[in-house]
Protein backbone atom coordinates (compact mmCIF):
# COMPACT_ATOMS: atom_id res chain seq x y z
CA UNK A 1 0.00 0.00 0.00
CA UNK A 2 1.26 3.41 -0.95
CA UNK A 3 1.55 5.13 2.20
CA UNK A 4 2.72 8.61 3.48
CA UNK A 5 4.30 9.66 6.77
CA UNK A 6 4.35 12.68 8.10
CA UNK A 7 6.12 13.99 11.18
CA UNK A 8 4.58 16.67 12.54
CA UNK A 9 6.61 17.20 15.35
CA UNK A 10 7.52 21.03 14.56
CA UNK A 11 3.58 21.19 13.88
CA UNK A 12 1.84 21.71 10.80
CA UNK A 13 0.68 24.66 8.20
CA UNK A 14 0.08 24.50 4.94
CA UNK A 15 2.55 25.55 3.23
CA UNK A 16 4.91 23.41 5.35
CA UNK A 17 2.37 20.26 4.60
CA UNK A 18 2.58 21.83 0.69
CA UNK A 19 6.42 22.30 0.86
CA UNK A 20 7.10 18.75 2.25
CA UNK A 21 5.06 16.86 -0.22
CA UNK A 22 6.36 18.69 -3.40
CA UNK A 23 9.43 17.65 -2.42
CA UNK A 24 8.62 14.18 -3.32
CA UNK A 25 8.09 15.23 -6.86
CA UNK A 26 11.04 14.53 -9.29
CA UNK A 27 12.52 17.95 -11.03
CA UNK A 28 9.59 17.86 -14.11
CA UNK A 29 6.86 17.41 -11.75
CA UNK A 30 7.68 20.05 -9.52
CA UNK A 31 8.33 22.92 -12.70
CA UNK A 32 4.56 21.33 -13.65
CA UNK A 33 3.74 21.42 -10.35
CA UNK A 34 4.05 25.31 -9.76
CA UNK A 35 3.10 25.98 -13.48
CA UNK A 36 -0.41 24.44 -12.67
CA UNK A 37 -0.94 26.09 -9.09
CA UNK A 38 -0.21 29.33 -10.95
CA UNK A 39 -2.53 28.84 -13.26
CA UNK A 40 -5.79 27.16 -11.72
CA UNK A 41 -7.53 30.44 -11.09
CA UNK A 42 -5.96 32.10 -7.82
CA UNK A 43 -6.71 35.67 -8.22
CA UNK A 44 -3.66 37.63 -7.36
CA UNK A 45 -1.94 34.82 -5.67
CA UNK A 46 1.09 33.67 -6.55
CA UNK A 47 3.15 30.66 -5.35
CA UNK A 48 7.18 30.13 -5.42
CA UNK A 49 9.35 27.00 -4.58
CA UNK A 50 12.81 28.19 -2.40
CA UNK A 51 15.23 26.00 -1.54
CA UNK A 52 16.02 26.41 2.30
CA UNK A 53 18.19 25.27 5.49
CA UNK A 54 16.95 24.56 9.04
CA UNK A 55 19.49 23.53 11.35
CA UNK A 56 21.84 21.86 8.72
CA UNK A 57 18.68 20.53 7.05
CA UNK A 58 17.92 21.27 3.46
CA UNK A 59 14.35 21.39 2.19
CA UNK A 60 11.99 23.71 0.42
CA UNK A 61 10.01 26.72 1.74
CA UNK A 62 6.63 27.70 -0.04
CA UNK A 63 6.04 31.48 -0.39
CA UNK A 64 2.49 32.79 -1.09
CA UNK A 65 2.34 36.12 -2.40
CA UNK A 66 -1.19 37.51 -2.71
CA UNK A 67 -1.57 41.02 -4.67
CA UNK A 68 2.12 41.45 -4.66
CA UNK A 69 2.11 41.26 -0.67
CA UNK A 70 5.05 38.48 0.07
CA UNK A 71 4.36 36.20 2.91
CA UNK A 72 6.51 37.62 5.46
CA UNK A 73 4.69 41.10 4.82
CA UNK A 74 0.99 39.29 5.63
CA UNK A 75 0.32 40.35 9.14
CA UNK A 76 -2.49 38.53 8.55
CA UNK A 77 -1.48 35.25 7.33
CA UNK A 78 -3.63 32.96 8.03
CA UNK A 79 -0.33 30.54 8.41
CA UNK A 80 1.12 33.27 10.76
CA UNK A 81 -2.03 35.20 11.96
CA UNK A 82 -5.35 33.13 12.01
CA UNK A 83 -6.38 34.91 14.97
CA UNK A 84 -7.05 37.87 12.43
CA UNK A 85 -9.11 35.67 9.93
CA UNK A 86 -12.30 36.69 10.11
CA UNK A 87 -14.05 39.85 9.63
CA UNK A 88 -14.64 39.69 14.16
CA UNK A 89 -11.11 41.33 14.22
CA UNK A 90 -9.91 44.52 13.51
CA UNK A 91 -7.51 44.96 10.54
CA UNK A 92 -3.92 45.03 11.26
CA UNK A 93 -2.18 45.58 8.21
CA UNK A 94 0.28 48.00 7.67
CA UNK A 95 0.29 48.77 3.80
CA UNK A 96 -2.30 51.05 2.16
CA UNK A 97 -4.14 48.06 -0.05
CA UNK A 98 -7.85 47.89 0.63
CA UNK A 99 -9.11 44.25 1.84
CA UNK A 100 -12.65 43.12 1.50
CA UNK A 101 -14.49 40.05 3.46
CA UNK A 102 -15.23 37.01 2.34
CA UNK A 103 -18.18 35.01 3.45
CA UNK A 104 -17.74 30.85 3.02
CA UNK A 105 -20.29 30.84 0.29
CA UNK A 106 -18.11 32.72 -1.58
CA UNK A 107 -15.22 30.98 -1.01
CA UNK A 108 -16.62 27.97 -2.36
CA UNK A 109 -17.85 29.96 -5.27
CA UNK A 110 -14.42 30.82 -5.82
CA UNK A 111 -13.01 27.15 -5.48
CA UNK A 112 -15.70 25.33 -8.30
CA UNK A 113 -14.13 28.29 -10.15
CA UNK A 114 -10.89 26.62 -10.00
CA UNK A 115 -9.54 25.26 -13.60
CA UNK A 116 -9.09 21.83 -11.60
CA UNK A 117 -11.38 18.25 -11.01
CA UNK A 118 -14.13 18.43 -9.22
CA UNK A 119 -12.53 15.60 -6.94
CA UNK A 120 -10.07 18.16 -5.99
CA UNK A 121 -12.42 20.97 -5.59
CA UNK A 122 -14.85 18.88 -2.96
CA UNK A 123 -11.86 18.42 -1.16
CA UNK A 124 -10.66 21.77 -0.91
CA UNK A 125 -14.46 23.28 0.36
CA UNK A 126 -14.14 20.57 2.87
CA UNK A 127 -10.86 21.64 4.46
CA UNK A 128 -11.79 24.77 4.34
CA UNK A 129 -15.53 24.06 5.71
CA UNK A 130 -13.87 22.29 8.85
CA UNK A 131 -11.72 25.91 9.56
CA UNK A 132 -15.09 27.89 9.07
CA UNK A 133 -17.06 25.74 11.28
CA UNK A 134 -13.92 26.68 13.64
CA UNK A 135 -14.48 30.00 13.79
CA UNK A 136 -17.76 29.51 14.06
CA UNK A 137 -17.79 27.86 17.38
CA UNK A 138 -14.75 30.19 18.43
CA UNK A 139 -17.37 32.98 17.84
CA UNK A 140 -20.68 31.98 18.21
CA UNK A 141 -22.02 32.66 15.10
CA UNK A 142 -23.21 30.33 11.90
CA UNK A 143 -21.25 28.95 9.56
CA UNK A 144 -22.80 31.50 6.86
CA UNK A 145 -22.12 34.43 9.14
CA UNK A 146 -17.89 34.33 9.21
CA UNK A 147 -16.43 36.43 7.45
CA UNK A 148 -12.55 36.31 6.29
CA UNK A 149 -10.18 38.55 5.34
CA UNK A 150 -9.20 38.62 1.32
CA UNK A 151 -5.95 38.54 1.98
CA UNK A 152 -5.59 35.56 4.48
CA UNK A 153 -8.40 33.99 3.08
CA UNK A 154 -6.59 33.81 -0.50
CA UNK A 155 -3.57 32.55 0.88
CA UNK A 156 -5.66 29.72 2.91
CA UNK A 157 -7.15 28.35 -0.74
CA UNK A 158 -3.90 28.21 -2.07
CA UNK A 159 -2.20 26.12 0.42
CA UNK A 160 -5.10 24.09 0.91
CA UNK A 161 -5.28 23.86 -3.37
CA UNK A 162 -2.20 22.96 -3.36
CA UNK A 163 -1.85 19.92 -0.60
CA UNK A 164 -5.26 18.84 -2.36
CA UNK A 165 -3.90 18.60 -5.78
CA UNK A 166 -0.24 17.26 -4.73
CA UNK A 167 -2.11 14.25 -2.76
CA UNK A 168 -3.69 13.28 -5.87
CA UNK A 169 -0.35 13.68 -7.44
CA UNK A 170 1.03 11.76 -5.70
CA UNK A 171 -2.02 8.65 -5.63
CA UNK A 172 -1.38 8.17 -1.99
CA UNK A 173 -3.60 5.38 -0.76
CA UNK A 174 -3.30 5.58 3.09
CA UNK A 175 -1.52 8.84 5.06
CA UNK A 176 -0.68 8.68 8.48
CA UNK A 177 0.66 11.11 11.34
CA UNK A 178 2.35 11.25 14.31
CA UNK A 179 0.89 13.27 17.36
CA UNK A 180 1.01 16.95 16.37
CA UNK A 181 3.44 19.21 18.36
CA UNK A 182 1.11 22.42 18.83
CA UNK A 183 3.27 24.46 20.32
CA UNK A 184 2.86 26.50 23.57
CA UNK A 185 2.44 29.75 25.36
CA UNK A 186 0.47 32.59 23.95
CA UNK A 187 -0.05 34.99 20.81
CA UNK A 188 -1.10 38.67 20.60
CA UNK A 189 -4.23 39.20 18.56
CA UNK A 190 -6.75 42.09 18.07
CA UNK A 191 -8.63 40.35 20.89
CA UNK A 192 -5.72 40.79 23.25
CA UNK A 193 -3.33 37.49 23.85
CA UNK A 194 -4.57 33.79 23.13
CA UNK A 195 -3.47 30.86 25.13
CA UNK A 196 -1.61 28.30 22.23
CA UNK A 197 -2.99 26.16 20.57
CA UNK A 198 -5.87 29.05 19.49
CA UNK A 199 -9.32 28.30 19.93
CA UNK A 200 -10.08 27.48 16.19
CA UNK A 201 -6.97 25.04 15.87
CA UNK A 202 -8.08 23.16 19.58
CA UNK A 203 -11.67 23.06 17.96
CA UNK A 204 -10.46 21.44 14.82
CA UNK A 205 -7.77 18.72 16.77
CA UNK A 206 -10.75 17.46 19.28
CA UNK A 207 -10.47 13.75 19.26
CA UNK A 208 -6.74 14.20 17.60
CA UNK A 209 -3.28 13.34 19.80
CA UNK A 210 -1.60 16.79 20.25
CA UNK A 211 0.97 17.63 23.05
CA UNK A 212 2.87 20.46 23.82
CA UNK A 213 6.70 20.45 23.25
CA UNK A 214 9.44 22.75 24.41
CA UNK A 215 9.04 25.78 21.68
CA UNK A 216 6.88 27.66 23.70
CA UNK A 217 5.75 29.40 20.10
CA UNK A 218 2.11 28.49 17.63
CA UNK A 219 3.16 25.41 15.43
CA UNK A 220 0.26 24.37 14.45
CA UNK A 221 -2.08 26.44 12.54
CA UNK A 222 -5.61 26.02 11.71
CA UNK A 223 -5.24 25.18 7.99
CA UNK A 224 -2.59 22.64 8.69
CA UNK A 225 -4.89 21.01 11.53
CA UNK A 226 -7.76 21.09 8.94
CA UNK A 227 -5.77 19.16 6.12
CA UNK A 228 -4.30 16.62 9.06
CA UNK A 229 -7.82 16.14 10.11
CA UNK A 230 -9.40 15.67 7.00
CA UNK A 231 -6.81 13.13 4.72
CA UNK A 232 -4.82 11.91 8.37
CA UNK A 233 -5.93 8.35 8.84
CA UNK A 234 -4.42 6.91 12.23
CA UNK A 235 -2.57 9.49 14.27
CA UNK A 236 0.37 6.84 15.65
CA UNK A 237 3.78 5.91 15.57
CA UNK A 238 5.68 5.55 12.42
CA UNK A 239 4.27 2.10 11.02
CA UNK A 240 6.91 -0.60 9.59
CA UNK A 241 7.18 0.66 5.76
CA UNK A 242 9.79 1.09 2.99
CA UNK A 243 10.83 5.01 2.52
CA UNK A 244 11.55 5.40 -0.97
CA UNK A 245 10.93 9.15 -0.84
CA UNK A 246 11.95 11.69 1.74
CA UNK A 247 10.30 15.63 1.74
CA UNK A 248 11.42 18.44 4.01
CA UNK A 249 8.83 21.64 3.97
CA UNK A 250 10.32 24.29 5.95
CA UNK A 251 8.75 26.76 8.22
CA UNK A 252 9.60 30.61 8.37
CA UNK A 253 10.81 31.05 11.65
CA UNK A 254 13.71 29.35 13.14
CA UNK A 255 13.89 27.93 16.61
CA UNK A 256 17.07 25.59 18.35
CA UNK A 257 14.97 22.49 16.67
CA UNK A 258 14.72 22.53 12.85
CA UNK A 259 11.25 24.02 11.62
CA UNK A 260 10.18 21.52 9.80
CA UNK A 261 7.46 19.28 8.64
CA UNK A 262 9.10 15.72 6.92
CA UNK A 263 7.21 13.81 4.87
CA UNK A 264 8.00 9.92 3.97
CA UNK A 265 6.33 8.14 1.14
CA UNK A 266 6.76 3.99 0.87
CA UNK A 267 5.14 1.15 0.66
CA UNK A 268 3.69 -1.00 3.90
CA UNK A 269 1.87 -3.86 4.30
CA UNK A 270 -1.53 -4.08 6.36
CA UNK A 271 -0.35 -5.49 9.59
CA UNK A 272 -2.89 -5.46 12.33
CA UNK A 273 -3.39 -6.45 16.36
CA UNK A 274 -6.29 -8.55 16.94
CA UNK A 275 -8.35 -10.14 19.75
CA UNK A 276 -9.59 -13.63 19.52
CA UNK A 277 -12.40 -14.87 22.13
CA UNK A 278 -13.52 -17.81 22.73
CA UNK A 279 -16.07 -19.53 24.83
CA UNK A 280 -17.37 -23.33 25.60
CA UNK A 281 -20.92 -23.64 25.72
CA UNK A 282 -23.45 -26.49 26.25
CA UNK A 283 -27.09 -25.14 27.03
CA UNK A 284 -27.86 -23.09 23.97
CA UNK A 285 -30.33 -23.47 21.33
CA UNK A 286 -29.13 -23.26 17.59
CA UNK A 287 -31.84 -20.36 17.15
CA UNK A 288 -29.61 -18.43 19.86
CA UNK A 289 -26.25 -18.80 18.82
CA UNK A 290 -27.12 -17.95 15.43
CA UNK A 291 -28.52 -15.32 16.40
CA UNK A 292 -25.54 -14.07 18.51
CA UNK A 293 -23.31 -14.82 15.41
CA UNK A 294 -25.07 -12.01 13.77
CA UNK A 295 -25.14 -9.17 16.62
CA UNK A 296 -21.45 -10.10 17.05
CA UNK A 297 -21.00 -9.63 13.00
CA UNK A 298 -23.18 -6.71 13.01
CA UNK A 299 -21.26 -4.81 15.65
CA UNK A 300 -18.21 -4.92 13.99
CA UNK A 301 -15.81 -8.15 14.99
CA UNK A 302 -14.17 -9.70 11.95
CA UNK A 303 -15.06 -13.15 12.13
CA UNK A 304 -17.42 -15.13 13.87
CA UNK A 305 -17.40 -19.35 13.91
CA UNK A 306 -18.33 -22.16 15.78
CA UNK A 307 -16.49 -25.49 16.11
CA UNK A 308 -18.52 -28.27 17.64
CA UNK A 309 -16.90 -30.06 20.98
CA UNK A 310 -17.51 -32.66 23.49
CA UNK A 311 -17.68 -30.95 26.81
CA UNK A 312 -17.74 -32.53 30.48
CA UNK A 313 -20.30 -35.23 31.18
CA UNK A 314 -19.92 -36.37 27.40
CA UNK A 315 -22.10 -33.09 26.25
CA UNK A 316 -22.03 -31.64 22.99
CA UNK A 317 -21.60 -28.35 22.83
CA UNK A 318 -19.73 -25.45 20.77
CA UNK A 319 -16.76 -23.53 21.13
CA UNK A 320 -17.48 -19.80 20.31
CA UNK A 321 -14.81 -18.20 18.47
CA UNK A 322 -14.71 -14.41 17.96
CA UNK A 323 -12.07 -12.38 16.53
CA UNK A 324 -12.36 -8.43 16.56
CA UNK A 325 -10.11 -4.96 16.53
CA UNK A 326 -8.89 -4.20 20.12
CA UNK A 327 -10.95 -0.72 20.13
CA UNK A 328 -14.31 -2.58 19.84
CA UNK A 329 -12.93 -5.48 22.65
CA UNK A 330 -15.51 -4.46 25.91
CA UNK A 331 -18.25 -4.09 23.51
CA UNK A 332 -17.97 -7.51 22.10
CA UNK A 333 -17.24 -9.03 25.40
CA UNK A 334 -20.99 -7.19 26.45
CA UNK A 335 -22.45 -8.48 23.56
CA UNK A 336 -21.29 -12.52 23.84
CA UNK A 337 -21.87 -12.37 27.61
CA UNK A 338 -25.68 -10.86 26.76
CA UNK A 339 -26.93 -13.20 23.86
CA UNK A 340 -25.08 -16.46 24.95
CA UNK A 341 -25.09 -18.45 28.13
CA UNK A 342 -21.60 -18.49 28.72
CA UNK A 343 -19.89 -17.37 32.15
CA UNK A 344 -16.53 -17.12 31.19
CA UNK A 345 -14.56 -15.66 28.25
CA UNK A 346 -10.88 -16.64 26.82
CA UNK A 347 -8.82 -13.88 25.42
CA UNK A 348 -5.77 -14.27 23.27
CA UNK A 349 -4.18 -11.61 20.94
CA UNK A 350 -2.44 -12.41 18.09
CA UNK A 351 -0.78 -10.17 15.07
CA UNK A 352 -2.40 -10.29 11.90
CA UNK A 353 -0.95 -10.37 8.43
CA UNK A 354 -3.53 -9.11 5.94
CA UNK A 355 -3.65 -8.59 1.91
CA UNK A 356 -4.16 -4.71 1.17
CA UNK A 357 -8.40 -4.72 0.41
CA UNK A 358 -10.06 -2.54 -1.57
CA UNK A 359 -13.36 -2.20 -3.47
CA UNK A 360 -13.02 -1.38 -7.01
CA UNK A 361 -17.09 -0.37 -9.02
CA UNK A 362 -17.11 -2.03 -12.46
CA UNK A 363 -19.78 -1.09 -15.18
CA UNK A 364 -21.02 -4.38 -16.83
CA UNK A 365 -23.62 -5.57 -19.10
CA UNK A 366 -25.82 -6.17 -15.73
CA UNK A 367 -25.11 -2.48 -14.18
CA UNK A 368 -22.50 -1.60 -11.73
CA UNK A 369 -21.11 -4.24 -9.80
CA UNK A 370 -18.69 -4.26 -6.89
CA UNK A 371 -14.89 -5.84 -6.99
CA UNK A 372 -12.75 -6.66 -4.08
CA UNK A 373 -9.34 -6.43 -4.53
CA UNK A 374 -6.62 -7.85 -2.49
CA UNK A 375 -2.81 -7.45 -3.05
CA UNK A 376 0.51 -7.50 -0.89
CA UNK A 377 2.68 -9.99 -0.19
CA UNK A 378 3.50 -10.79 -4.53
CA UNK A 379 -0.28 -11.79 -4.45
CA UNK A 380 -3.20 -9.98 -6.36
CA UNK A 381 -6.22 -11.46 -5.80
CA UNK A 382 -10.26 -10.61 -6.89
CA UNK A 383 -13.69 -11.45 -6.31
CA UNK A 384 -17.22 -10.00 -7.05
CA UNK A 385 -19.48 -8.76 -4.20
CA UNK A 386 -21.75 -11.99 -3.81
CA UNK A 387 -24.92 -9.86 -3.24
CA UNK A 388 -24.26 -8.34 -6.01
CA UNK A 389 -23.72 -11.65 -8.02
CA UNK A 390 -26.25 -13.55 -6.36
CA UNK A 391 -29.29 -10.59 -6.89
CA UNK A 392 -28.41 -10.43 -10.99
CA UNK A 393 -28.30 -14.34 -11.13
CA UNK A 394 -31.65 -14.55 -9.48
CA UNK A 395 -32.82 -11.32 -11.38
CA UNK A 396 -31.53 -12.93 -14.62
CA UNK A 397 -32.46 -16.75 -13.63
CA UNK A 398 -28.58 -17.93 -13.96
CA UNK A 399 -26.16 -19.70 -12.07
CA UNK A 400 -23.77 -17.54 -10.42
CA UNK A 401 -20.80 -18.93 -12.65
CA UNK A 402 -23.11 -18.21 -15.49
CA UNK A 403 -22.78 -14.23 -14.10
CA UNK A 404 -19.28 -14.16 -13.37
CA UNK A 405 -18.42 -15.71 -17.04
CA UNK A 406 -20.52 -13.44 -18.55
CA UNK A 407 -19.38 -10.17 -16.73
CA UNK A 408 -15.63 -11.35 -17.41
CA UNK A 409 -16.19 -11.84 -21.53
CA UNK A 410 -18.09 -7.79 -21.78
CA UNK A 411 -16.65 -5.90 -19.07
CA UNK A 412 -17.09 -2.35 -20.41
CA UNK A 413 -14.94 -1.06 -17.88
Amino acid sequence: MKTLYLDCSMGAAGNMLTAALYELLDDTEKKDFINQINNIGLSKTVISAEKTEKCGILGTYIDVSVDGIKEENLFVKDERHHHEHSDNHVDKHEHKHTHHHTSFQEIVDIVNSLQISDKIKNNIIAVYKLIAEAESNAHGVSVSEVHFHEVGMMDAIADISAVCILTDKLKIEKIISSPINVGGGHVHCSHGILPVPAPATVFILKNIPVYCGEVKEELCTPTGAALLKYFVTDFTDMPVMKVEKIGYGMGRKNFVYANCLRAMLGSSQQKSDIVELTCNIDDITPEKIGFAMKVLFDAGAVEVYTTNVCMKKSRPGIVLSVMCRQDIEEKIVSLIFKHTTTIGIRRNVSYRYGLNRKIENIETVFGPVRKKVSEGYGVTRTKYEYDDISKIAKEQNLSIDEVIKTIESKVTK
